[in-house]
């Protein structure tokens, strides 16, 4: 399988060829901040305990975290919305490499269910999506960041209104392992989105446990 390391490549490469160069440099320049302006001891990190957050299933319900999870272990993937092009990469690959390790997985994101539950249907996700309101279990778990760049008044098509919360939060790009009682076994939080954890790192985490790092 491809890594996700050379899909994200190839994305950076089309962008190189496509966008005009000071929409490229703000980009990168959006993504270096986030990895400066991270304190992992502000973090969720192995041995935390995660709350028994209400979340919203992207077809429709509620449920909470311990439910989504079930006896758990699970993969818990926080991302970002629907229509970014490195979530549309990250939760399909994912998604794949995930399906044979019979446990839940679970990808959140801040965005309204309505809107979210076009990234599960575009790529036949069989993974779960779903909401997590107003991004409050990704605050207690100090995922969130606001970007660098927040005009006033928002233009039209800024992240508020991509996602239906009105907030430019979004959570930094995560995957963790959790066990029935919601405590965090494995942690890999992504600060910069186009450098996110392989999979073969989580799996290798969930098949030995006790030897799983945070990442």
């Amino acid at each position: 399988m491809t890594t996700l390391r050379a899909r994200f490549r190839a994305l950076e490469e089309a962008r190189e060829r496509d966008w005009p160069r000071a929409r490229l440099e703000h980009n990168r320049a959006e993504r270096r901040a986030l990895l400066d302006a991270s304190d992992p001891g502000r973090m969720v990190t192995r041995g935390d305990r995660l709350p028994d957050a209400p979340l919203l299933d992207s077809r429709g319900g509620a449920l909470t975290l311990a439910q989504a999870v079930g006896a758990g272990p699970a993969i818990l993937i926080f991302f970002r919305f629907a229509t970014c092009p490195a979530d549309a990469l990250a939760l399909p690959h994912y998604d794949r490499a995930f399906a044979a390790a019979g446990v839940p997985v679970v990808a959140l994101s801040p965005q309204l269910p309505e809107r979210l539950d076009a990234i599960r249907v575009a790529h036949a996700l069989q993974l779960r999506v779903v909401s997590d309101p107003g991004g409050a279990l990704a605050e207690q778990l100090g995922l969130n960041f606001t970007p660098i760049d927040t005009p006033e008044p928002p233009p039209a098509g800024w992240i508020g209104e991509v996602t239906g919360t009105g907030t430019w939060k979004l959570p930094r790009t995560s995957v963790l392992i959790v066990d029935g009682e919601l405590t965090a076994r494995y942690v890999a939080i992504s600060p910069d989105w186009l450098d996110r954890v392989e999979a073969e790192d989580v799996l290798a985490a969930l098949a030995a446990p006790a030897r799983a790092d945070a990442a």
